[in-house]
């Protein structure tokens, strides 16, 4: 069991500890995609409850900042960039968010919290417009560190 960071000698689930670490610079990109009808896709920037694309892009960033209030065991970062876009396309909606810090540990799962609650977001705002949206494929696109 000890071959997982997360997992002590008993099986139990802790903390890594990252005390030892070297800081690194550390960057992190996810992408979610929202599938849905072409017309509500169009429709995004000006829909009843307001802009989705704005709306999704702030609520990408602060879940950025909020990851390890909702992630158990990951350590709160310094974050220094989170960039998140809303990109149209032909069957909804893809998110991208980009995150960096410059700590001992990586920054994969605000990367992957900001692209999944942005993609959320543009759901919510839009599910009164169309029932068959599938928020899919929310994967890391890629993960750097280096030494500073």
């Amino acid at each position: 069991m000890t071959e997982f960071s997360h997992i002590d000698e008993g099986g139990g689930v802790r903390m890594v500890d990252v005390g030892a670490k070297a800081v690194s610079r550390r960057r992190a990109s996810a992408r979610a995609h929202l599938a849905m009808r072409p017309d509500t896709a169009r429709r995004l920037g000006e829909l009843p409850k307001g802009d989705a694309l704005t709306t999704a892009k702030v609520a990408g960033v602060l879940a950025a900042k909020r990851t390890s209030d909702l992630i158990p065991l990951c350590h709160p970062l310094p974050l220094s960039w989170i960039d998140v876009v809303v990109a149209i396309v032909d069957n909804g909606a893809d998110v991208t968010a980009t995150v960096e810090t410059t700590a001992q540990t990586g920054v994969e799962m605000e990367a992957l919290v900001a692209a999944t609650v942005a993609a959320l977001t543009v759901y919510d705002m839009a599910k009164a417009l169309d029932d068959s949206m599938v928020l899919a494929d929310v994967r890391l696109l890629e993960k750097t560190k280096d030494d500073v």
